[in-house]
């Protein structure tokens, strides 16, 4: 999927701010049922369910972002299975990717225990043009079920954050609409700060080229 030309037509005076538009591949992976779904469908239409169908495969979703007043982003995140890490289509799905939310589920340990390998095989099959790591945010999902102890303390959050690489940490809740839109902010403004790096067109278009895959997203069990 070819990025969006930028803004401006032909007889803009001169000393107009060129008006720029980007197209950003974002991945949402984590395991099973920590809420991938759920924190998108909140972020892109402001909806929420405790019904929504686990994943299979992958999913798309695009979120058009008016940056400021020369900078529109639009955001095409990428909802991944939570099973897909035992798969090899991870490196298909990952492609071209310059961001990542990795997602637990805090009132389960397990998921959170899953972040080092799914961060692992994020930074061993994308890259950044420099050769480093693509920024990725991690989200402890689901605080508005948080019990006590539940979760690391703030402190060891941000100690294992730096240990593994993720550029900032949020508590998050699909179903009260908490620190999600903080969150993605977050993550655009270290996507941006790359953007010098990305690919540019011809025509002077500071995109991302995006593929398109075939893939559908089913439903065989349910997930919040």
């Amino acid at each position: 999927m070819a990025g969006e030309s930028a803004a401006g037509e032909l007889g803009v005076p001169a000393g107009v701010p060129e008006r720029r538009e980007y197209l950003f591949k974002v991945l949402v992976i984590g395991e099973l049922g920590v809420g991938k779904t759920s924190i998108i469908k909140r972020y892109v239409h402001q909806l929420f369910s405790q019904h929504y169908r686990a994943t299979i495969g992958v999913d798309f979703a695009l979120k058009v972002i008016n940056w400021d007043g020369k900078t529109l982003v639009r955001l095409q995140l990428w909802d991944i299975a939570g099973q897909e890490r035992f798969g090899n289509m991870t490196r298909v799905y990952y492609k071209e990717a310059v961001g990542a939310f990795v997602v637990f589920d805090v009132t389960r340990a397990s998921t959170f225990d899953a972040i080092t390998k799914w961060k692992s095989d994020l930074d061993s099959k994308v890259f950044l043009p420099s050769g480093g790591p693509i920024p990725a945010i991690l989200l402890a999902n689901k605080c508005d079920q948080k019990k006590e102890n539940s979760m690391q303390s703030p402190s060891q959050m941000d100690h294992f954050c730096k240990e593994n690489g993720f550029v900032a940490w949020f508590e998050t809740s699909a179903k009260d609409n908490v620190n999600i839109d903080d969150a993605a902010r977050c993550l655009v403004e270290n996507i941006l700060q790359n953007s010098k790096d990305f690919p540019v067109e011809e025509n002077d278009v500071s995109s991302v080229q995006l593929e398109r895959e075939p893939l559908t997203a089913e439903s065989k069990s349910l997930c919040c």
